[in-house]
């Protein structure tokens, strides 16, 4: 279960049930292709662009190395864009890359990793997500960081979007032992900063929601009772042929939907490129994931390409990257602990599933 789909479940159990459940194939669309486009150009500027090096021209060649990359890429092609799109869609990404710099200076930002793909346990559920970034404040205190393509959400909108970045923020405090400093969303198309202090009450709250979707999740199921909620996102849904509120009929989706959209799960799981992205986000971080082969593999891959790449060296106690020079305990603070809550010594284990990717050898020299 991840923020997109339980987010999916509250704005319409139907449409879920489609996604989640009958893996109903949905297309692509350019908004998320946009954000796949922009998160990957970010993660290069991180990974591939020393600190002092950063700057926006480094940026936008990032971006054309992620453009090289993209244009192969099935939901790319799903597109099916002449000229003028595409020319229209790399011109959006720029901006948005170029406003990214009125935010903030990744030269100052102590990146520690990005794409990570964690996983946790809440009971009988398996909760799973990918991280854009994580940084190091500068008491040391992990700050995780989300990007954010579309627009700023309204008011009424903003404590549930707050509400994903806290279910990543409950991931990393279950897979490091300690719990973030602060969550952040980047709105780069607004160039506004949303951002939040977790907290044991909002954890506890949290953990309560998620159980609570949960349950009503597999009352549904037991029930085979999944309702549409006919609500403004019923103009992006990929599902309407099917749905009652349109005249639709359920049972006949999983067999039209072959002929209509192409063979069940030539998009992912159905739920287009949201997966990963947090909470309705158009432009969606599970294709770039995808573009990093696979970065969840069974819950540990960091992606062939991410692999906090080879040269970041997680060893050291768990360095989580040479530039971020963690030092020998790892740097996240005296009351981070890692060492003896996270068990980042000799056995290199993350946490409690003590592992992010068998290639990352966490602890390997601590």
């Amino acid at each position: 279960m991840s923020p997109s789909k339980i987010s999916s479940f509250k704005d319409c159990a139907l449409a879920f049930r489609f996604s989640a459940i009958d893996h109903l194939p949905s297309p692509p669309t350019a908004p998320a292709v946009t954000g796949t486009l922009v998160h990957r150009a970010l993660e290069k500027l991180f990974w591939d662009v020393p600190v002092g090096a950063r700057g926006a021209a480094a940026a936008q060649e990032c971006l054309e190395q992620a453009w090289s990359e993209i244009v192969i890429d099935p939901e790319w092609l799903g597109l099916e864009l002449d000229e003028v799109g595409a020319a229209a869609m790399m011109a959006d990404a720029h901006s948005l890359v170029e406003r990214y710099f009125t935010m903030e200076d990744p030269d100052a930002v102590r990146a520690i990793g990005t794409e990570l793909w964690v996983e946790a346990r809440l009971g009988s559920l398996a909760l799973r997500g990918i991280i854009d970034r994580l940084d190091l404040d500068g008491q040391g205190g992990l700050v995780v960081t989300d990007y954010k393509t579309g627009k700023v959400p309204g008011t009424a909108s903003e404590q549930a979007r707050l509400g994903g970045v806290h279910f990543y923020s409950f991931l990393c405090e279950q897979a490091l032992g300690v719990r973030p400093a602060k969550v952040q969303l980047l709105y780069l198309r607004d160039a506004v900063t949303i951002s939040t202090e977790p907290t044991e009450q909002s954890t506890r709250g949290l953990i309560t929601r998620t159980r609570a979707v949960w349950s009503a999740v597999e009352r549904a199921c037991a029930q085979e009772d999944f309702r549409p909620r006919p609500s403004a996102l019923c103009g992006w849904c990929s599902f309407q042929a099917w749905c009652p509120a349109f005249g639709g009929d359920p049972s006949r989706a999983k067999a039209e939907a072959g002929s209509k959209l192409g063979a069940p799960g030539e998009f992912g799981e159905g739920s287009g490129l949201g997966e990963g992205s947090g909470l309705g986000e158009t432009a969606g971080s599970g294709a770039e994931s995808r573009l990093d082969a696979g970065a969840g593999a069974a819950g540990a891959e960091l992606g062939a390409r991410a692999e906090l790449r080879a040269r970041a060296e997680l060893g050291a106690r768990a360095e989580l990257g040479a530039r971020a020079e963690l030092g020998a305990r790892a740097e996240l603070g005296a009351r981070a602990e890692l060492g003896a809550r996270a068990e980042l010594g000799a056995s290199g284990e993350l946490g409690a599933s003590g592992e992010l990717g068998a290639r990352a050898e966490l602890g390997a020299s601590a």
